[in-house]
């Protein structure tokens, strides 16, 4: 991603949550420097300019046209960033290490010149560079910028004002091509600013700086210059710019065009785009049309045989998860017995087994059509700027207490989640060790040994330390009957929006719970339910209690993991269950204490499972011996998620294909809050019971009889499997401490604004980019919140509440020291320190994955480094 596009979603605040490739890593360190972390390189299939053709239109796929053409505004985004990177000047650009580098088609140099008593940066501008109308770009583009960003004038609606602040003047210096910025407090971030650089008639003015830049640029000077902007098609054209003074732009027009993430899929195979950002189930699809290419294989069913995946009709493009690779032709007894009914003598048969076959070779076609399409794309990989964290909201509640918010760091594998969303694509399944630099940036240090590695007892520990035990869990009273599902059996609180069901009463979605932390559940909660109704797991695998959500809105609402403990003596089906597992767990010669059960287990007239039985899905597990004397506990696991094509197999000690079951304690000798899912297999060691730190969930743990309840806030929309995914093993790590999680998945388009940044969630998933300037972009989302005079928290872009002085002093320091090797030294003290207070926990740095046409070169997945939009274009045919 270019410094544009960084310092744009930096401003906007943008949060990615969703989109979630194989190139040999290149060492990129030594020393100290960057940690002795390695970047994946670039991968844009590189070519000398020789060798790229000239002209061509190139498509390149956006989410959506910009909504403003100013990149200092609030709702910037990354289209605006690409336009601003083609038209406008980009005093420094950065390479694949995200180190900010002159850029010489507007700079011959750029210095700091004095320290004393001022800091002054001396800015020698190219002298062939020039604005689209023919003036020199020079001073007064400087100073207008400026003043129009430093914040003294509150008509300028702008985002930031980050580094033009500290500025005390800015002059013209020997010459026009001369320019001396003065600062008023030294700024070690200082090649951050004029990126890009507007000209005056934008910043001139208010009204040209609010209204006018949102829709057009009057002036630009790059090697594209704006032409047209056809909202009705969804498409944006730039052409090259005849003013331009720089290597020509290889490609004549280069066009914008919006496609929603769930409609590449389409876009791709209709041809209509040339390079797009997919993800890993789309990257996957591309992946096996090659590989099957390359092969020789046809990709597509045999005629007469089932369509792949259940294929759409001919002429249909389905999108979402990939469909199974082609399989192979029917028997020929099958294929035989095909042909005979469909011209047998029954007219009936005969014409159901051709509408079947037709069909059969029209799916086929679809398919073997779409494989041909998918085959002219390349995907191009490596990590995006941009890193993954678990936030941890400390505003109130139980993570208000640093000891709460360092366990639940402790409790989590970062390896395991790292290798969830990255291994499947071919990417290094690295952990990030830092909040504030990206593996191979000079930057880069592991800091996260200041709050530790997974480590189960250390997270017991704390928590006990915090007052949070099995003992204060259980000492609530009896649950009354009838008493609703999810947070409101527990007693717990919830931050549910206004809308948002949590806790409903019976037949309503209910608030969710981590499978260890309940004994069970019933398939309906409250009085009214089908007795015989299946707990079903939802599209994400996780169980529901309640009535399900509509069919054309699967995400919204609140949804249980597990069931909530009010709910013990509703489920039939779920004790059924439990018994089988206490059976399996008992010695051959022990009874099983007699079932006092009622109500819906009578319904249905089944009855207990005999020992050394197992229920459909779930796996057989050796008996423990008579004479042992430890309670037997099996390792809870959690409802296991669909994985996107491409996807390694969950570590989750679960069979392929079983849907884990939430399970009622050990009738007899059994260990409080030790259930388990069905298929999970009896722990080692004759039955024993293993230690916490060998993954067996511990029970839930509480206080005063509150059980200790977070809520999990996660978007729902398409593209964030992966991220939903990785939620789900969280949760399931968190249970073997025994917190217990409420995960409420709610619409993209509320995800931010209605949760991140109003502070209602305990724990969320979201991603920030990463930067060449972490002293400048780092600060606001570290700051120490500070009271309002309502009584409201300040918090800049600190949305999990959490900050100390120190950390802000840190940054301070960092900022203003001009020797880079001590202000690298500062900015990794404070990644220490906002480890240590645990505010969020960096997981991993996010994949990029784009698909490129083949003959596309000089373009693809740029990791941290600038596009050169001038050598972007096709490749030239090879001379004979």
């Amino acid at each position: 991603m270019s410094q544009v596009g960084v310092r744009a979603l930096r401003s906007a605040a943008l949060l990615t949550s969703g989109a979630l490739a194989v190139s040999v890593l290149a060492g990129c360190s030594s020393g100290d420097e960057g940690g002795g972390a390695r970047a994946v390189p670039a991968d844009i299939a590189a070519a000398a300019r020789a060798d790229v053709a000239d002209g061509g239109t190139l498509r390149w796929a956006v989410d959506a046209l910009p909504a403003t053409f100013n990149a200092f505004q609030a709702d910037a985004d990354a289209a605006t960033a690409r336009v601003a990177g083609a038209v406008l000047p980009a005093l420094f650009t950065l390479d694949e290490r995200g180190r900010p580098q002159p850029n010489p088609n507007y700079l011959e140099s750029a210095e700091i010149i004095e320290r004393e008593p001022r800091q002054v940066v001396r800015y020698r501008l190219n002298q062939q560079a020039v604005w689209s109308d023919g003036r020199e770009i020079g001073a007064a583009d400087f100073v207008a910028q400026w003043q129009a960003l430093r914040g003294r004038d509150s008509a300028y609606w702008t985002a930031r004002n980050a580094g033009y602040e500290r500025i005390e003047k800015i002059e013209r210096g020997a010459d026009d091509l001369e320019v001396r910025v003065t600062f008023a407090k030294r700024y070690a971030d200082w090649k951050s600013l004029f990126t890009p650089l507007y000209p005056k008639e934008v910043t001139g003015s208010p009204t040209a700086f609010n209204d006018g830049a949102r829709t057009r640029l009057p002036k630009s000077a790059g090697p594209f210059r704006l032409k047209a902007v056809d909202a009705k098609a969804g498409t944006l054209t730039l052409v090259r710019d005849p003013r331009w003074w720089g290597e020509p732009a290889k490609l004549e027009r280069l066009v914008l065009r919006a496609v929603p993430r769930d409609g590449r899929a389409k876009a791709l195979t209709t041809k209509a785009v040339d390079i797009a950002d997919v993800d890993a189930s789309l990257a996957a699809r591309v992946d096996r049309a090659v590989r099957e290419g390359k092969a020789g294989a046809p990709g597509s069913p045999a005629p007469g045989s089932a369509a792949p995946g259940g294929a759409a009709p001919s002429g249909a493009v389905p999108d979402g998860p990939a469909p199974a690779p082609a399989p192979d032709a029917k028997a020929p007894s099958d294929a035989l017995k095909s042909w005979a009914t469909a011209h047998g003598s029954d007219e009936a048969k005969a014409a159901a087994a051709r509408a079947a076959r037709l069909r059969d070779r029209q799916a086929a076609a679809a398919y073997e059509a779409e494989q041909r399409a998918l085959r002219g794309y390349v995907i191009r990989r490596t990590l995006e700027p941009a890193f993954t964290q678990l936030a941890l909201n400390g505003e109130s509640g139980p993570l208000a207490d640093e000891r709460v918010r360092r366990a639940v760091a402790r409790a989590l594998d970062r390896r395991q989640l790292a290798r969830t969303v990255l291994a499947p694509v071919g990417l290094p399944a690295e952990p990030l060790g830092s909040h504030l630099a990206l593996a191979g940036q000079d930057a880069y240090a592991d800091s996260s040994g200041a709050l530790g590695d997974q480590d189960t007892e250390e997270a017991l520990s704390l928590l006990a330390d915090a007052g949070f035990t099995p003992e204060g869990a259980r000492a609530s009273a009896a649950p009354k009957e009838g008493t609703k599902a999810g947070s409101e059996a527990s007693g717990a609180p919830s931050k549910a929006p206004s809308g948002t069901p949590t806790g409903s009463a019976a037949g309503s979605p209910a608030g969710a719970a981590s499978p260890a932390a309940a004994p069970a559940a019933s398939p309906r909660a409250g009085a009214g339910a089908d007795a015989t109704a299946v707990d079903v797991p939802s599209d994400e695998g996780l169980y529901v209690v309640g009535d399900p959500q509509p069919a054309d809105d699967p995400w919204t609402g609140t949804y249980v993991l597990a069931p909530a403990p009010a709910a013990a003596v509703h489920s039939r089906l779920v004790l059924g269950q439990a018994r089988a597992v206490t059976s399996a767990l008992s010695a051959p010669d022990t009874t099983t204490a007699p079932d006092t059960t009622t109500g819906g287990e009578a319904a249905t007239g089944r009855s207990a499972a005999p020992a050394g039985s197992t229920e459909p899905g779930q796996a057989a597990e050796p008996a423990r011996p008579a004479d042992d004397p430890k309670p037997a506990r099996a390792a809870a696991q959690p409802a296991q998620a669909p994985r996107a094509a491409g996807d390694t197999e969950p570590d989750t000690g679960t069979a392929a294909g079983d849907t884990p079951a939430p399970q009622q304690p050990k009738a007899q000798g059994g260990a409080p809050g030790a259930y388990a899912p069905a298929g999970t297999a009896a722990p080692s060691g004759q039955g024993k019971a293993p230690s916490p730190a060998a993954g067996a969930p511990v029970g839930p743990l509480g206080k005063d009889g509150q059980p200790l309840t977070l809520r999990f806030v996660l978007p729902s929309g398409p593209g964030s499997e992966s991220l939903r995914a990785v939620g789900e093993k969280i949760v399931a790590m968190l249970d073997r401490v025994g917190v217990r999680t409420e995960i409420s998945k709610v619409p993209d388009a509320s995800f931010f604004k209605d949760h991140i940044a109003s502070g209602d969630y305990d724990l969320a998933l979201y991603s920030w980019p990463g930067t060449a300037f972490p002293a400048t972009d780092g600060r606001p989302i570290y700051a120490k919140p500070e009271p309002a005079t309502d009584g409201s928290l300040l918090v800049e872009q600190n949305y999990t509440r959490v900050g100390t002085d120190h950390i802000d002093q840190l940054f301070e320091r960092a900022a203003a020291e001009l020797d880079e090797k001590a202000a690298r030294d500062l900015v990794r003290q404070a990644d220490a320190r906002i480890w240590a207070a645990a505010g969020s926990i960096p997981l991993f740095q996010r994949p990029e994955l784009v698909a490129v046409k083949k003959n596309v070169v000089n373009a693809g997945a740029f990791g941290f480094a600038t596009p050169r939009y001038e050598n972007i274009g096709f490749a030239a045919p090879k001379k004979k």
